[in-house]
């Protein structure tokens, strides 16, 4: 299963810095993300495009969870030479993390 499967998501950024929400699209499966999306999970999947610290804030009582990400953007959109200077297509690639759900 895949993280798209539990939950959609959005990005933003400013700066160098990018934030990636994961929104549950049902209440049932925040404790699944909550467990399994961890900043540590997160950090590995995306590898060397996130060079700082990885800060994970969860809203549970909107079933997400928001990753605030330093050193994302390679300078940010004013100095990155990244075809995707704001890192909108980061958050569909987090979506494509993997998920084992043990039953």
């Amino acid at each position: 299963m895949k993280l798209k499967d539990l939950a959609h998501s959005r990005t933003g950024d400013k700066g160098d810095i990018i934030n990636i929400s994961v929104i549950a699209y049902n209440e049932k499966d925040y404790p699944t993300l909550e467990k399994l999306v961890t900043v540590e999970a997160v950090k590995k999947f995306l590898g060397e495009t996130v060079q700082g610290e990885v800060i994970r804030y969860e809203v549970p009582n909107l079933g997400a969870m928001n990753f605030v990400m330093q050193k994302a953007l390679r300078g940010g959109v004013t100095r990155s030479l990244r075809l995707d200077k704001h890192g909108k297509s980061l958050s569909s690639i987090l979506l494509e993390m993997p998920l084992e759900i043990n039953n």
